[in-house]
């Protein structure tokens, strides 16, 4: 109870008095906590910065963090024209964000999407980006069940599926992601603010995403990033599927093979939300890589 009380009284000092947010709609737009060493925060697909609150207030008072939220994700206004490559587009946002801000070598913690950002930014300028640290993200999503997968090999198949994103009925899409998210979460308390978040998310916006996210194989780039990287995986949602750590980690073990130096450590009960499923392992995690690369 002393915990929790003494979290509410940071969170509300967070959120008071030194919270500032830097962007404009349809382009990033960052709320900027605390002070110390700045780290980039990054959400996945339809979610917004508020997923990474109660990761921030954890890591404070060390650090500054800088909670991203994407154009068209979870009620943020969407980018107008809409990018014809989603996470280059917002990678060069984020980017150009660091420099404006004179962030030296900033960390930068990302979650899904947001951890194929993270990495996309660290392949991008290798010099510019300090420690990585990716949440249950991969290099290159449509190669889970086939590593022969290329990335021409499968522009069809998101071509296919971007199409029927935006040619669904409205009922019937809003069905299929409600649905997506049942295995995504072990806490079902968190469940309606995802529900929600969907809900407000611009289908546009996912639909460019998801499909940037299927033909875009980094596997081989990650072989430029300098940054000391740590990635943090789930397993425990594909156990009734037979999956076990061993064989989820082969899978990441695989993916990040190219990656120099890379730590992959493997939650034992969390689901995709790992920051929420299993938070204080995550925030002993993050607390540890980051002082081990200071």
């Amino acid at each position: 109870m002393l915990a929790m009380n003494g979290l509410l009284a940071l969170l509300a000092c967070i959120g008071t008095s030194q919270a500032a947010t830097i962007g404009k709609p349809g382009h990033l737009q960052v709320e900027v906590v605390g002070s110390g060493r700045p780290v980039l925060m990054i959400p996945g697909l339809n979610s917004g910065a508020e997923v990474w609150r109660a990761t921030c207030a954890a890591l404070q008072p060390q650090v500054q963090c800088h909670l991203v939220q994407l154009p068209g994700f979870a009620g943020a206004a969407a980018a107008d024209p809409l990018p014809e490559d989603f996470l280059p587009a917002m990678r060069d946002e984020l980017l150009a964000y660091a420099k404006a801000q004179k962030l030296q070598q900033p960390a930068v913690i990302g979650h899904s999407l947001g951890g194929v950002l993270a990495l996309q930014m660290a392949i991008a300028a290798p010099d510019a980006m300090g420690p990585l640290v990716i949440v249950d993200s991969l290099p290159f999503y449509a190669a889970i069940q086939n590593p022969q997968t290329t990335a021409a090999g499968a522009k069809p198949m998101a071509d296919q599926m971007r199409a029927g994103m935006l040619t669904a009925e409205p009922a019937a899409y809003q069905a299929q992601a409600e649905a997506a998210l049942k295995g995504m979460l072990h806490d079902q308390g968190h469940m309606p603010v995802l529900v929600r978040w969907a809900r407000e998310s611009d289908r546009a916006t996912t639909a460019a995403a998801m499909h940037s996210m299927l033909v875009n194989d980094l596997r081989d780039a990650v072989a430029a990033i300098r940054s000391p990287a740590l990635v943090l995986g789930s397993w425990a949602a594909y156990r009734p599927m037979g999956a076990t750590e061993a064989s989820t980690r082969g899978i990441f073990a695989a993916q990040y093979a190219n990656l120099p130096g890379v730590r992959i450590e493997m939650s034992a009960e969390g689901f995709h939300f790992l920051m929420w499923d299993d938070p204080q392992w995550l925030y002993g995690q993050i607390r540890s890589f980051l002082k081990t690369t200071d």
